[in-house]
Order: structure tokens, then sequence, then C-alpha cells
């Protein structure tokens, strides 16, 4: 038995959490299909992921998005919607709406900012 109360588990988890999402990021987002995945209780899951990482599933998975997104920008010739499609948004308006929110600027600005440097 562990003495730090499940404290390796609970790492393990966030750690099979993350990974799942990076692997399948893409695809829409799903509690029930990533609990089921880790065979785990979904609640349970948003609690412990929240606790030790400070942010929500949501967030990491927008968070992976946009940071795959912007590589996009930078590498390719791609257009903002195909950029959006490629990283699993279904509309380049919806996109937009979370790449701003995430990174704190729209995708023109990034790719304009990064054709800069």
């Amino acid at each position: 038995m562990r003495e730090n109360g499940g404290r390796d588990s609970g790492e393990a988890l966030v750690r099979a959490a993350k990974e799942y999402i990076e692997t399948h990021s893409a695809e829409k987002f799903s509690l029930k299909t990533l609990s089921e995945a880790l065979f785990i209780n979904g609640s349970y899951l948003l609690r412990l992921f929240k606790a030790r990482t400070g942010q929500t599933l949501l967030g990491y998975h927008n968070r992976v998005r946009c940071d795959r997104a912007t590589a996009l920008l930078r590498d390719t010739d791609m257009s903002i919607s195909e950029v959006g499609e490629a990283v699993g948004f279904v509309s380049s308006a919806h996109f937009s709406h979370v790449f701003r929110k995430t990174t704190g600027m729209t995708p023109t600005e990034c790719r304009c900012g990064l054709n800069r440097q």
C-alpha cells in the first residue's frame, strides 16, 4: 500500500489523460469517451485533472489543439480555415474564438507575428 494516499496512481491517471488527449486531439472532445478509455469515473477525472494540473480537461485539449495550430500556421501555407479543420475544429469561427481565448491572439495575428521573426 502506498503511504501517499494514491498520489502515484493520480499522477498516472493525469499522465494517461494527457497522452490520450494529445493522441486524439483532432477528434471531438468527449469526457465520456476519455473516461471510458481510462476506465475511470468522468467526474472524478475532471476533479483530479484540475487539482493536479490547475487546468480543465477541455482547456488542456484546446491548448494542445492551439499549439498544433500554431505549428501549422508557422510551417505551412494552409489557410486559417484549413488549419482549424486540420486540428479538429468544425468551423473556422469556432477555431478563431478558441484560438484567441487560449493564446491571446487571433490565428491571423499569430501567423503575421510568426512571419516577422
